[in-house]
Protein backbone atom coordinates (compact mmCIF):
# COMPACT_ATOMS: atom_id res chain seq x y z
CA UNK A 1 0.00 0.00 0.00
CA UNK A 2 3.46 2.49 0.92
CA UNK A 3 4.04 2.02 -2.81
CA UNK A 4 0.86 2.37 -4.39
CA UNK A 5 0.53 5.48 -2.30
CA UNK A 6 3.92 6.92 -3.19
CA UNK A 7 3.41 6.13 -6.82
CA UNK A 8 0.23 8.02 -6.65
CA UNK A 9 1.56 11.07 -6.04
CA UNK A 10 5.38 10.49 -8.03
CA UNK A 11 5.94 12.69 -11.11
CA UNK A 12 4.12 10.61 -14.09
CA UNK A 13 7.95 9.66 -15.28
CA UNK A 14 8.00 7.42 -12.06
CA UNK A 15 4.42 6.05 -12.97
CA UNK A 16 5.38 5.28 -16.70
CA UNK A 17 8.32 3.28 -15.27
CA UNK A 18 6.06 1.41 -12.79
CA UNK A 19 4.02 -0.06 -15.04
CA UNK A 20 6.55 -0.62 -18.27
CA UNK A 21 6.21 -3.97 -19.67
CA UNK A 22 9.18 -6.36 -19.85
CA UNK A 23 10.59 -4.62 -22.76
CA UNK A 24 10.09 -0.89 -21.44
CA UNK A 25 9.80 1.41 -24.39
CA UNK A 26 11.97 4.63 -24.25
CA UNK A 27 10.29 7.87 -23.18
CA UNK A 28 10.68 11.89 -23.18
CA UNK A 29 9.35 13.94 -20.19
CA UNK A 30 8.47 17.38 -19.97
CA UNK A 31 8.67 18.68 -16.39
CA UNK A 32 7.35 21.71 -14.69
CA UNK A 33 6.02 23.53 -17.62
CA UNK A 34 4.07 26.48 -16.18
CA UNK A 35 1.60 28.51 -18.18
CA UNK A 36 -1.07 31.15 -17.87
CA UNK A 37 -4.35 30.82 -18.79
CA UNK A 38 -8.17 31.23 -17.99
CA UNK A 39 -9.95 28.07 -17.15
CA UNK A 40 -12.56 26.63 -14.95
CA UNK A 41 -15.90 25.86 -14.31
CA UNK A 42 -16.88 28.66 -11.67
CA UNK A 43 -17.62 31.92 -12.32
CA UNK A 44 -15.24 33.57 -10.40
CA UNK A 45 -12.54 32.11 -12.64
CA UNK A 46 -13.91 33.50 -15.60
CA UNK A 47 -12.14 36.41 -17.06
CA UNK A 48 -8.88 35.95 -15.09
CA UNK A 49 -5.83 33.70 -15.87
CA UNK A 50 -4.25 31.25 -13.57
CA UNK A 51 -0.92 29.21 -13.59
CA UNK A 52 -1.38 25.75 -14.56
CA UNK A 53 1.55 23.47 -14.41
CA UNK A 54 2.22 20.70 -17.16
CA UNK A 55 4.22 17.45 -16.08
CA UNK A 56 3.65 15.04 -19.63
CA UNK A 57 5.44 12.11 -20.42
CA UNK A 58 5.05 9.97 -23.98
CA UNK A 59 6.19 6.97 -24.36
CA UNK A 60 7.76 6.39 -27.74
CA UNK A 61 7.59 3.42 -30.08
CA UNK A 62 11.54 1.93 -31.05
CA UNK A 63 13.55 3.47 -33.38
CA UNK A 64 14.30 0.95 -36.50
CA UNK A 65 16.37 3.26 -38.61
CA UNK A 66 19.69 4.97 -37.00
CA UNK A 67 18.78 8.81 -36.01
CA UNK A 68 21.93 10.06 -37.71
CA UNK A 69 21.32 12.91 -35.02
CA UNK A 70 18.25 14.07 -37.16
CA UNK A 71 15.62 15.84 -35.19
CA UNK A 72 13.05 15.29 -37.86
CA UNK A 73 12.84 11.70 -37.10
CA UNK A 74 12.33 12.13 -33.25
CA UNK A 75 9.44 13.25 -31.30
CA UNK A 76 10.08 16.57 -30.35
CA UNK A 77 9.99 18.38 -27.24
CA UNK A 78 8.47 21.09 -28.81
CA UNK A 79 5.29 18.55 -29.76
CA UNK A 80 4.44 18.75 -26.65
CA UNK A 81 4.38 22.21 -25.57
CA UNK A 82 2.84 22.78 -29.22
CA UNK A 83 0.11 20.85 -28.26
CA UNK A 84 -0.63 22.21 -24.82
CA UNK A 85 -0.47 25.96 -26.45
CA UNK A 86 -3.08 24.65 -29.30
CA UNK A 87 -5.27 23.46 -27.03
CA UNK A 88 -4.88 26.15 -24.73
CA UNK A 89 -6.07 28.84 -27.41
CA UNK A 90 -8.93 26.80 -29.77
CA UNK A 91 -11.26 27.54 -26.71
CA UNK A 92 -11.87 28.46 -23.34
CA UNK A 93 -12.27 25.11 -20.91
CA UNK A 94 -14.20 24.45 -18.19
CA UNK A 95 -12.06 21.05 -16.75
CA UNK A 96 -8.75 20.36 -16.38
CA UNK A 97 -9.85 17.18 -17.75
CA UNK A 98 -11.12 17.81 -20.69
CA UNK A 99 -7.79 20.15 -20.93
CA UNK A 100 -5.79 16.27 -20.12
CA UNK A 101 -8.14 14.39 -22.87
CA UNK A 102 -7.36 16.93 -25.83
CA UNK A 103 -4.04 17.52 -24.70
CA UNK A 104 -3.45 13.84 -24.57
CA UNK A 105 -5.00 13.56 -28.49
CA UNK A 106 -2.89 15.85 -29.78
CA UNK A 107 0.62 13.87 -28.39
CA UNK A 108 -0.72 10.25 -29.89
CA UNK A 109 -1.72 11.80 -33.19
CA UNK A 110 2.19 12.07 -33.39
CA UNK A 111 3.58 8.84 -35.39
CA UNK A 112 5.95 8.27 -32.49
CA UNK A 113 3.86 8.39 -30.07
CA UNK A 114 2.38 4.91 -27.84
CA UNK A 115 1.51 6.19 -24.69
CA UNK A 116 1.34 9.36 -22.97
CA UNK A 117 0.64 10.53 -19.08
CA UNK A 118 -0.46 14.14 -18.79
CA UNK A 119 -0.50 15.44 -15.32
CA UNK A 120 -1.76 18.89 -15.18
CA UNK A 121 -2.52 21.62 -11.40
CA UNK A 122 -3.45 24.63 -10.91
CA UNK A 123 -1.45 26.35 -8.78
CA UNK A 124 -3.58 29.54 -7.67
CA UNK A 125 -6.57 27.61 -6.31
CA UNK A 126 -5.70 27.51 -3.11
CA UNK A 127 -2.53 26.93 -0.53
CA UNK A 128 -2.03 23.79 -2.51
CA UNK A 129 -1.52 22.42 -6.14
CA UNK A 130 -5.30 21.06 -7.86
CA UNK A 131 -4.65 18.93 -10.37
CA UNK A 132 -5.70 15.97 -12.41
CA UNK A 133 -3.43 13.01 -14.24
CA UNK A 134 -4.63 10.86 -17.11
CA UNK A 135 -2.85 8.19 -18.77
CA UNK A 136 -3.82 7.55 -22.56
CA UNK A 137 -2.68 5.13 -25.58
CA UNK A 138 -3.01 4.67 -28.98
CA UNK A 139 -4.98 1.74 -29.10
CA UNK A 140 -7.70 4.01 -26.97
CA UNK A 141 -7.74 6.54 -29.14
CA UNK A 142 -10.62 6.26 -31.66
CA UNK A 143 -10.24 6.59 -35.00
CA UNK A 144 -13.27 7.87 -36.72
CA UNK A 145 -13.36 9.93 -39.99
CA UNK A 146 -10.39 8.04 -42.19
CA UNK A 147 -9.93 9.05 -45.48
CA UNK A 148 -8.21 7.42 -48.01
CA UNK A 149 -5.17 8.05 -47.79
CA UNK A 150 -4.98 6.74 -44.31
CA UNK A 151 -5.17 10.26 -42.86
CA UNK A 152 -8.14 11.86 -40.25
CA UNK A 153 -10.75 13.29 -42.71
CA UNK A 154 -11.95 16.54 -41.98
CA UNK A 155 -15.37 17.84 -42.05
CA UNK A 156 -16.14 21.10 -43.84
CA UNK A 157 -19.65 21.44 -43.09
CA UNK A 158 -22.39 24.01 -44.85
CA UNK A 159 -23.47 27.12 -42.49
CA UNK A 160 -26.70 28.20 -43.06
CA UNK A 161 -27.81 31.18 -41.27
CA UNK A 162 -32.45 31.18 -41.69
CA UNK A 163 -33.84 34.60 -41.45
CA UNK A 164 -36.47 34.80 -38.84
CA UNK A 165 -39.21 34.79 -41.73
CA UNK A 166 -37.71 31.46 -43.51
CA UNK A 167 -37.93 29.89 -40.20
CA UNK A 168 -41.66 31.13 -39.92
CA UNK A 169 -42.43 29.90 -43.65
CA UNK A 170 -44.59 26.95 -44.61
CA UNK A 171 -42.19 25.38 -47.26
CA UNK A 172 -39.31 25.17 -44.32
CA UNK A 173 -39.49 21.56 -44.80
CA UNK A 174 -38.26 21.57 -48.59
CA UNK A 175 -35.98 24.43 -47.85
CA UNK A 176 -33.70 22.11 -45.84
CA UNK A 177 -34.52 19.51 -47.98
CA UNK A 178 -32.62 21.72 -50.55
CA UNK A 179 -29.99 22.69 -47.86
CA UNK A 180 -29.31 18.97 -47.06
CA UNK A 181 -29.43 18.06 -51.00
CA UNK A 182 -26.18 19.18 -51.04
CA UNK A 183 -24.69 16.37 -49.30
CA UNK A 184 -22.55 18.25 -46.99
CA UNK A 185 -22.69 18.29 -42.74
CA UNK A 186 -25.38 20.66 -42.49
CA UNK A 187 -25.20 23.10 -39.25
CA UNK A 188 -28.43 25.70 -39.25
CA UNK A 189 -27.64 29.12 -37.47
CA UNK A 190 -30.37 32.17 -36.64
CA UNK A 191 -30.88 35.26 -35.09
CA UNK A 192 -32.12 37.07 -32.18
CA UNK A 193 -36.11 36.31 -32.49
CA UNK A 194 -38.60 39.14 -33.34
CA UNK A 195 -39.63 41.21 -30.16
CA UNK A 196 -38.37 42.88 -27.33
CA UNK A 197 -35.18 41.58 -25.62
CA UNK A 198 -34.70 42.14 -22.17
CA UNK A 199 -32.22 45.41 -21.58
CA UNK A 200 -29.30 45.27 -18.44
CA UNK A 201 -27.31 48.30 -19.56
CA UNK A 202 -24.48 46.29 -18.90
CA UNK A 203 -22.29 44.96 -21.69
CA UNK A 204 -20.97 41.50 -20.94
CA UNK A 205 -24.68 40.43 -19.44
CA UNK A 206 -26.42 41.75 -22.33
CA UNK A 207 -24.12 39.83 -24.47
CA UNK A 208 -25.15 36.84 -22.24
CA UNK A 209 -28.74 37.92 -22.42
CA UNK A 210 -28.81 38.17 -26.34
CA UNK A 211 -27.01 34.85 -27.19
CA UNK A 212 -29.88 32.91 -25.00
CA UNK A 213 -32.02 34.81 -27.00
CA UNK A 214 -30.94 33.42 -29.83
CA UNK A 215 -30.86 30.01 -28.73
CA UNK A 216 -34.24 30.11 -27.71
CA UNK A 217 -34.92 31.23 -31.77
CA UNK A 218 -33.04 27.72 -32.20
CA UNK A 219 -35.05 25.77 -29.92
CA UNK A 220 -38.65 27.03 -32.14
CA UNK A 221 -36.71 26.29 -35.19
CA UNK A 222 -35.63 22.69 -33.80
CA UNK A 223 -39.46 22.45 -32.72
CA UNK A 224 -40.61 22.72 -36.43
CA UNK A 225 -38.71 19.93 -37.76
CA UNK A 226 -37.93 16.82 -36.30
CA UNK A 227 -34.59 16.57 -38.38
CA UNK A 228 -32.92 19.28 -36.32
CA UNK A 229 -30.72 18.77 -33.42
CA UNK A 230 -30.16 21.62 -31.48
CA UNK A 231 -26.12 21.32 -29.80
CA UNK A 232 -24.17 23.75 -27.68
CA UNK A 233 -20.85 22.23 -28.04
CA UNK A 234 -17.96 22.17 -30.75
CA UNK A 235 -17.72 18.19 -29.24
CA UNK A 236 -21.24 18.17 -29.81
CA UNK A 237 -21.13 19.74 -33.28
CA UNK A 238 -18.27 17.06 -34.67
CA UNK A 239 -20.62 14.18 -33.31
CA UNK A 240 -23.47 15.47 -34.81
CA UNK A 241 -21.86 16.03 -38.09
CA UNK A 242 -20.45 12.71 -38.07
CA UNK A 243 -23.91 10.97 -37.37
CA UNK A 244 -24.92 13.12 -40.55
CA UNK A 245 -27.47 15.00 -38.38
CA UNK A 246 -29.35 18.85 -39.31
CA UNK A 247 -27.19 20.65 -36.43
CA UNK A 248 -28.94 23.84 -35.44
CA UNK A 249 -26.38 25.85 -33.61
CA UNK A 250 -26.65 27.46 -29.53
CA UNK A 251 -24.10 29.85 -29.78
CA UNK A 252 -23.98 31.04 -26.03
CA UNK A 253 -20.99 28.35 -24.62
CA UNK A 254 -18.78 28.32 -27.71
CA UNK A 255 -18.93 32.19 -28.03
CA UNK A 256 -18.08 32.79 -24.47
CA UNK A 257 -15.55 29.94 -24.06
CA UNK A 258 -13.89 31.29 -27.01
CA UNK A 259 -10.24 32.79 -26.87
CA UNK A 260 -10.88 34.76 -29.79
CA UNK A 261 -14.51 34.81 -29.86
CA UNK A 262 -16.40 37.22 -32.42
CA UNK A 263 -15.79 40.95 -31.84
CA UNK A 264 -19.22 41.80 -33.40
CA UNK A 265 -22.36 42.17 -30.95
CA UNK A 266 -24.63 38.80 -30.11
CA UNK A 267 -27.32 40.75 -32.53
CA UNK A 268 -25.65 40.49 -35.66
CA UNK A 269 -26.32 37.36 -36.68
CA UNK A 270 -24.42 37.62 -39.99
CA UNK A 271 -21.29 38.08 -38.43
CA UNK A 272 -22.06 35.44 -35.95
CA UNK A 273 -22.90 32.82 -38.64
CA UNK A 274 -19.93 34.26 -40.72
CA UNK A 275 -17.61 33.87 -37.46
CA UNK A 276 -18.95 29.82 -36.92
CA UNK A 277 -18.18 29.07 -40.94
CA UNK A 278 -14.94 30.79 -40.62
CA UNK A 279 -13.85 28.63 -37.26
CA UNK A 280 -15.11 25.44 -38.40
CA UNK A 281 -13.81 25.85 -41.97
CA UNK A 282 -16.68 25.30 -43.86
CA UNK A 283 -17.68 25.00 -47.47
CA UNK A 284 -19.69 27.63 -47.85
CA UNK A 285 -21.84 29.90 -45.75
CA UNK A 286 -25.66 30.49 -47.78
CA UNK A 287 -27.92 32.90 -46.24
CA UNK A 288 -31.61 32.47 -46.22
CA UNK A 289 -34.34 35.29 -46.50
CA UNK A 290 -33.88 39.05 -46.33
CA UNK A 291 -29.88 38.81 -45.14
CA UNK A 292 -27.34 41.01 -46.87
CA UNK A 293 -23.74 39.27 -47.54
CA UNK A 294 -20.44 40.74 -45.54
CA UNK A 295 -17.29 41.94 -47.67
CA UNK A 296 -13.87 40.26 -46.86
CA UNK A 297 -15.01 36.25 -45.44
CA UNK A 298 -12.61 33.77 -45.66
CA UNK A 299 -15.42 31.34 -46.84
CA UNK A 300 -17.71 31.74 -49.93
CA UNK A 301 -20.97 33.15 -49.13
CA UNK A 302 -24.09 32.51 -51.01
CA UNK A 303 -27.71 34.38 -50.71
CA UNK A 304 -30.35 32.29 -51.02
CA UNK A 305 -33.71 33.85 -51.25
CA UNK A 306 -36.68 30.88 -52.48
Amino acid sequence: MTSDISLAFAHPEERAEASAGADPRDRISLRDHVVQADIGAFQQERGHAQRLRFNVVVEVRGQISPLADDVDRILSYDRITEAIAAELADERLNLLETLAERVAERVLAEPQAMRVFVRIEKLDRGPGALGVEIVRSRAAIPVQGVAADGSAEALHPLVALLSNAAIAAPDLAQRLDRIEAAGLPVILAVGMPDGAVPQSGHRPTQRRIDLLAIEQNAWMLAARDPRCVVVSSRTEIDWAMKQGRTIVWAPSKIVLDAVDGPKAPARDAVALALWLAETLAATRLELHGDVSAPAGSRVPIAVVTR
